[in-house]
């Protein structure tokens, strides 16, 4: 019996990371960065509340299980614009050309935020990624 439960769940967690690939229009290269730096911000983000307890998402600075499951929501949002995306290119027949652009626009988005724990965290950042978070700062205000 323990053999056939052990069969079953492998059978149901390759069925579900093949839909899951499938949606997301592969698994590669990109996507993998994509989450990677997801789970580096989401680490650095509970490290910078938690150790340093200076997160920018609280008044405390201090770990809020609201502040942390709100970014976990956003980056599930962003993951379905990916899947979104992944559907415009087959009805567009852009080869990937969307899905592509919007997975660089939310890990450009995630890298900033990484830059944004690890200068919360007393991190010293070469000038010209201080000089360039400043400008971005400047154009969202």
């Amino acid at each position: 019996m323990n053999l056939l439960m052990k069969g079953s769940a492998i059978a149901v967690a390759g069925l579900a990371a093949s839909f899951a690939s499938r949606l997301f229009g592969g698994f590669d290269m990109l996507l993998q960065t994509l989450l990677l730096f997801m789970a580096v911000d989401l680490i650095s983000g509970v490290t910078s509340a938690i150790v340093f307890k200076c997160s920018d998402k609280t008044q405390s600075g201090r770990l809020s299980s609201r502040a942390c499951l709100k970014g976990i929501f956003k980056k599930g949002c962003s993951l379905l614009l990916i899947v979104v995306a992944v559907y415009l290119d087959a009805l567009l027949g852009t080869n990937s050309l969307t899905r592509d652009a919007v997975i660089i626009a939310f890990c450009l988005n995630e890298l900033i935020s990484i830059l944004e724990n690890m200068g919360n965290m007393g991190i010293q950042m070469p000038a010209p990624i201080v000089n360039a978070l400043e400008m971005l700062w400047k154009k969202q205000g």
